[in-house]
């Protein structure tokens, strides 16, 4: 697979890129916003495979790491890991809205980040479904969810959601009030059993209440998981 690294230091990124390669990666380095949005431009004169993941440092010195991000979205549909020393859950959060699949916090376990490449990079062309969402509509109250389309809406206000939000919400809503286990949840959104991707889960809940303005419509359940509320008793 070809990943493209985004990364201002040289030594870090010769360093990642040497294990990526010992993991089956070719990597493209680039060293700042400009050269990495170059570098997803197709070349018709030397097609090469396209990337699988992109792995996006924040610290950049042409750019601010969101900005290209979210130029990388408007482009392509590529799988974008963050990678960044900004720990608070508000800037994952911010991450995500722009359309980051994953967001690592430096410094990080080598171990963890190959997990979550293949985690991300385990998606399909035609956009991520969880493989059990039939091809209908769910009207939950306030909130309706086409999932043929992938499109939410709440009052009629269309709300904009990455893949894995959309997943989340539309494996949650197909049956209300029932609790779904995290370890459930991480299996059938991110195709993977690996312990790690919980903080990814409570982010992408905290963003779906945001963007939803209904922080009482999915409600934790301690120790278990999640449960979307029946709109009735909201």
């Amino acid at each position: 697979m070809r990943l493209l690294l985004v990364e201002d230091d040289d030594h870090v990124a010769a360093a990642l890129s040497a294990v990526l390669a010992k993991h089956g990666f070719a990597v493209v380095h680039a060293r700042n916003g400009e050269e990495a949005l170059r570098a997803l431009l197709p070349d018709d004169r030397a097609p090469k495979e396209p990337f699988g993941v992109v792995l996006l440092d924040l610290g950049l010195p042409d750019q601010d790491g969101y900005e290209v991000c979210g130029k990388i979205r408007k482009r392509t549909a590529i799988p974008v890991i963050m990678v960044t020393a900004r720990a608070d859950v508000r800037s994952r959060i911010h991450g995500l809205n722009l359309g980051a699949d994953d967001y690592v916090v430096k410094p990080y376990d080598t171990g963890e980040l190959l997990a979550r490449i293949h985690a991300v990079s385990r998606r399909t062309t035609t956009g991520e479904d969880t493989g059990a969402i039939p091809a209908v509509a769910l009207r939950l109250g306030r909130v309706r969810i086409e999932l043929p389309t992938r499109r939410v809406s709440v009052d009629g206000e269309c709300v904009q959601l990455t893949r894995k939000e959309f997943d989340l919400l539309a494996l949650l809503a197909q049956r209300p009030g029932v609790v779904f286990r995290r370890e459930q949840i991480i299996s059938e959104v991110w195709r993977t059993s690996w312990e790690g991707t919980g903080r990814t889960l409570e982010v992408h809940v905290a963003s779906l209440r945001s963007k939803l303005r209904m922080p009482a419509l999915i409600e934790t359940v301690r120790g278990v998981g999640y449960r979307l509320v029946a709109p009735a008793a909201l």
